[in-house]
């Protein structure tokens, strides 16, 4: 009986020992951890929404007469013009003759008329002040120069129909070929031309951001296709009202876009900035553990890696403010922290 108890505390010895090795050898372990200093920054808070943009000046000139058509050159390229070619204002694109039009409107013979109607009126003035002419007289030769002149603006503003001039600065988006001196009707159409240096977004937004989003606030602007670009815009209008299907209402983003890079009918992601917080604590929202006593992240000191609890405040899609419970210079835990428990032996990965 001795021999069995003898043997039997041998054994309880040696398994005591083993796990006391084992906790030594847990309680050397450190867990490959990477972290990142804390420093103060900005945050935002941002609606999200998206649509297609449109350019604030879209036109389409046609021909106001029935004329040989000659397209003009650019004066930048020196060739015809081309679609996508960039258009100052008063450009000309094409020139249109027509014979029989430009007799018609007598131009030569209207500045001629006005000619001899400034003369007269000129010399009946002189003649009234020496009193060789009555008012009735130098009022008739006033009337007939009025005419005169209206009639020559009227027959210049007639033959400026034979020039299809830009009205703004812009890109020509369409141009429908016509073969050099062939005749084209009244209506056709020139060129399409846009100005899309400043864009439009029409939106529709939940409703209960009804109180949050004014006129004026700022807007990120941006597209899949420019992933390094992010431009600016506005709210510039916003409808007081709700609609009853959709439980959304309307607005107008004004987007600059002084180099063009977004093109008229991109689809677009727009973040409406509705709040935003300068120097401040701000972490990742991913780095957040959620346990029964609240939100909590691991920070490293010393090599061994503690729990804290913090609060919030602002927060947007990736990232959120902490109000308490991290100070700058500390070091959170980013990569490694979901095998961390309190007052764990860490190892930094550089």
């Amino acid at each position: 009986m001795k021999i069995k108890l003898f043997y039997l505390l041998f054994f309880v010895l040696i398994i005591a020992g083993c796990n006391n090795q084992d906790a030594g050898l847990e309680a050397d372990v450190e867990i490959p951890v990477s972290v990142e200093d804390i420093k103060l920054r900005s945050i935002e808070e941002f609606v999200n929404t998206t649509g297609t943009v449109y350019p604030v000046v879209d036109i389409e000139i046609k021909s106001e007469i029935g004329a040989r058509y000659y397209l003009e050159k650019n004066p930048a390229t020196v060739k015809l013009w081309q679609l996508g070619d960039r258009i100052k204002e008063g450009a000309l694109i094409a020139r249109l003759e027509d014979e029989e039009f430009e007799n018609n409107v007598k131009l030569e013979l209207y500045e001629l008329n006005l000619e001899l109607a400034k003369s007269n009126l000129e010399k009946q003035e002189s003649l009234y002040e020496k009193g060789g002419v009555t008012l009735n007289e130098l009022k008739q030769a006033g009337y007939d120069y009025t005419n005169a002149q209206i009639t020559v603006d009227n027959a210049r503003i007639q033959m400026e129909k034979m020039k299809i001039i830009s009205p703004f600065d812009g890109v020509i988006t369409e141009l429908p070929y016509y073969t050099q001196g062939s005749k084209i009707e009244t209506g056709s159409m020139i060129a399409g031309i846009m100005d899309y240096k400043t864009m439009l977004l029409d939106i529709n937004l939940p409703e209960k951001y009804i109180n949050i989003i004014e006129t004026g606030k700022e807007v990120r602007i941006t597209n899949y296709a420019l992933p390094d670009d992010t431009l600016k815009g506005k709210i510039t209008q916003l409808s007081p009202a709700i609609n009853a299907q959709t439980r959304t209402f309307q607005g107008t983003i004004k987007i600059s876009n002084p180099k063009l890079k977004l093109r008229p009918g991109m689809f677009v992601k727009a973040d409406i900035i509705t709040n935003r917080a300068d120097s401040v604590i701000v972490i990742s929202k991913d780095i957040i553990l959620s346990r029964q006593r609240g939100m909590t992240v691991f920070v490293v000191n010393r090599g061994v890696a503690n729990e804290r609890i913090i609060s919030t405040g602002l927060e947007n899609n990736d990232e959120v403010e902490v109000v308490r419970g991290l100070n700058t210079n500390e070091r959170v835990v980013t990569d490694g922290f979901e095998t961390l428990s309190h007052n764990a032996k860490v190892k930094i990965l550089k």
